[in-house]
């Protein structure tokens, strides 16, 4: 069974100069936290220059809960050569996973999943 796992790297801006500062507030927008979402590649947001924090926030998929940490180690490394592409440097990245699996539904989840249980032909 193929578990749905939500990453999350957390990390700061390590002494950017005026030009990359300049460059990540320019793209600020596109990495605005109140639209984010979990994604492959990685979604990245900030609030620069107020904070000089960063989250990105990673979608992966194992099969077993025992794959959970080299997916979480996965999403770091990403985080971590994204940024030093882009000549931000960075420090202090900690990361935090979770397996949508164990997540209890609320209650409109257990309403939607209530449907898709009565929809299921009865064997």
């Amino acid at each position: 069974m193929s578990r749905t796992i939500r990453v999350t790297v957390r990390g700061r801006f390590a002494g950017l100069s005026e030009s990359a500062l300049a460059e990540l507030v320019a793209g600020q927008a596109e990495h605005d936290f109140l639209h984010t979402e979990y994604t492959a590649e990685g979604h990245l947001t900030y609030d620069l220059p107020a904070r000089p924090f960063f989250t990105f926030r990673f979608a992966d998929e194992v099969d077993e809960e025992s794959e959970i940490p080299r997916a979480t180690a996965r999403a770091e490394a990403k985080a971590a050569a994204w940024m030093a592409g882009r000549g931000y440097p960075v420090k202090d990245l900690s990361s935090q996973a979770v397996d949508m699996s164990t997540v209890p539904l609320g209650k409109r989840g257990r309403r939607e999943a209530d449907k898709s249980l009565a929809r299921q032909p009865k064997l």
